[in-house]
């Protein structure tokens, strides 16, 4: 067990390793989120819900909404 000076040393070792470990790791989960959001382009104009494109978007507008007219953009895709 280290006392003193090396425990120190060795502490500061560590947090600078785990420093450099979490630097690797790349994108913090705040990142990603934001970069997901990003590619919600698309907006159901009954529900308000996100798709990332237009061919999920009409799926999800054909299963939740069928009674409801097909919004002109959906129906050329």
């Amino acid at each position: 067990m280290a006392r003193g000076h090396q425990k120190i040393q060795s502490q500061a070792k560590a947090a600078e390793k785990q420093a450099k470990m979490k630097k690797q790791q790349g994108h913090s989960a705040n990142d990603q989120k934001k970069a997901a959001q990003k590619a919600l382009v698309h907006v159901c104009a009954v529900c308000k819900s996100q798709m990332p494109d237009p061919k999920t978007y009409k799926q999800h507008f054909e299963n939740k909404h069928p009674k409801n007219d097909m919004p002109e953009e959906l129906k050329d895709v």
